[in-house]
Order: C-alpha cells, then sequence, then structure tokens
C-alpha cells in the first residue's frame, strides 16, 4: 500500500497562526509531505496567502482582502502572529524551495464570491519565477476553477476538486464523481466524515485519485490512514506525523471511530 500523504493546512492552524510565515517556516521543518495555503489578489494584483476574502477574523483590520494594495496589507498586522503581516505567494514558495515539499494551493474567489480576473496566469507567473511551478497542487471547491487549471497545461493535470458537503449532500458520491470525471478532473478531495471504505473504492473504481480534508483528531486521523487515503489536509501536522508513524510500525490503532454510510 503506498503510503498516505500528510499536508500541513494553512501551515498548521492549530498548533500556529494560520497561514503566517511563522506558520510555514515551522512546517518547513517538518517531514510532512506537503503545505496548504490559500491565495487572493490584492487591490493591484499580487498574489497574497489568506484564508478568507475579508480580513476580519485572522487579522487586526477589516474588510476585503482586494480592496488593499499589497503596500497596504504590508501593515496589517495578523493575530497571535508575533508582528507577522499578511505573507506573499512569492514569500512561501520562497521558503519552501529549499524543502522537498510540494505546495498545495487553493484557489478562492473575491469578497463577492466571483473568480479573481487573472488569477491563474498571475499565480503561475509567481511560481514559475520562483521554481516552484512543478511543484504545486492546484485545489478549489468550485469546480470550474479546477477544470479552469486542468486546461492549463502549465499545472500538468495536478489538479484536485474539493468536494464540499452540501453539494456531496446534493448531489450524492456518484453525481460528484460524474462531475469530476465530465471535467476531467482526476482526484477529488472529500470532508473526513464523508470518507468510508465504500466512498473510496467507489472513487478508485471511477479512476479517481481520493483525498481528505478537515482531519483533526486521533481518532479521525487514525481512521483516514485506515482507509488508506491518498493524502489528507490536518491542521495538527505534528500529531499526524506520529500517528503515520504508529501506523507504519504496526502498532494497533485506537478502535471506536465509525464513518458515517454513504
Amino acid at each position: 500500500m503506498t503510503m498516505t500523504l500528510i499536508a500541513s493546512h494553512r501551515g498548521g492552524a492549530i498548533l500556529w497562526p494560520e497561514n503566517s510565515l511563522t506558520a510555514f517556516r515551522r512546517t518547513a521543518e517538518l517531514p510532512v509531505d506537503q503545505v496548504e495555503f490559500d491565495v487572493h489578489l490584492s487591490a493591484d494584483g499580487e498574489v497574497v496567502v489568506i484564508h478568507d476574502p475579508y480580513l476580519d477574523r485572522t487579522t487586526e483590520a477589516r474588510g476585503p482582502v482586494e480592496a488593499l494594495t499589497l503596500a497596504e496589507l504590508r501593515q496589517v498586522r495578523l493575530k497571535g502572529a508575533g508582528g507577522d503581516t499578511v505573507p506573499t505567494l512569492a514569500e512561501v514558495a520562497a521558503l519552501f524551495r529549499p524543502t522537498p515539499l510540494m505546495l498545495r494551493m487553493e484557489l478562492k474567489t473575491g469578497a463577492d464570491g466571483s473568480p479573481y480576473p487573472g488569477l491563474l496566469e498571475r499565480f503561475a507567473a509567481v511560481l514559475a519565477q520562483a521554481g516552484m511551478l512543478e511543484r504545486t497542487v492546484i485545489t478549489s471547491f468550485r469546480l470550474p476553477l479546477a477544470a479552469e487549471a486542468l486546461a492549463d497545461e502549465r499545472f500538468d493535470g495536478r489538479v484536485i476538486w474539493l468536494v464540499s458537503r452540501p453539494c456531496l449532500r446534493d448531489a450524492g458520491l456518484e453525481g460528484a464523481i460524474g462531475a469530476a470525471l465530465a471535467s476531467g478532473v482526476p482526484a477529488i478531495g472529500l470532508h473526513s466524515a464523508d470518507c468510508n471504505a465504500r466512498a473510496v473504492a467507489t472513487c478508485r473504481r471511477a479512476g479517481l485519485s481520493v483525498g481528505a480534508w478537515a482531519v483533526n483528531g486521533a481518532e479521525v486521523i487514525r481512521h483516514i490512514l485506515g482507509l488508506g487515503i491518498d493524502v489528507f489536509t490536518t491542521d495538527d501536522p505534528v500529531e499526524a506525523l506520529a500517528l503515520r508513524q504508529d501506523q507504519s510500525m504496526g502498532r494497533p490503532p485506537v478502535t471506536g471511530i465509525r464513518a458515517p454510510v454513504m
């Protein structure tokens, strides 16, 4: 069985301030396989790394990310991050270039829910300049955005559609798989609560790679590892690494978690 890959979600959001350079530096010291983060555009078209379209939750400022220029964002401090400001994609790419980690970049939309014009072109240029284009996986909850990235040969098919729980509830697993296949997307990511042996087997019979997101807590991590998922994102990469090591050494898992029937 191929080893399940671990991605440090937002740089390890349980352990360090999410999407901060502090979190990314700490992640770079870990033997994880990928680092996950989110990208938006500033008012002057610079690619910046932050999860929400608004500054309110994670910074000391308020309002849409896209309303401020990069120079203005440089003055916005992240909450609890010891003075860190909103990082740029160029900074994150430069930090991880000396490491073996893959970048796992989620495409976000603006405050009104609309895709940023030219986002693919802008971040491809940044990654190419940093020498990290071929070490980047693209993810999105928006299937059209994932399909757009898939159509760009520079990303060489390294695209994952993240299936939201409402989407999965409305379409069903077979419907979600059908949508992925129709768009050509080679991989989907499911919420950890929607992952069970049947779901994984169904995705793989359809020829799709399958990953999991929101994988936090020892029982959930053990469950996902036991399914042989291809890759998962976690806010606690330290715990995930320890549990993967336990699995590789044949230590018995803790039982008791039950995945939902889909």
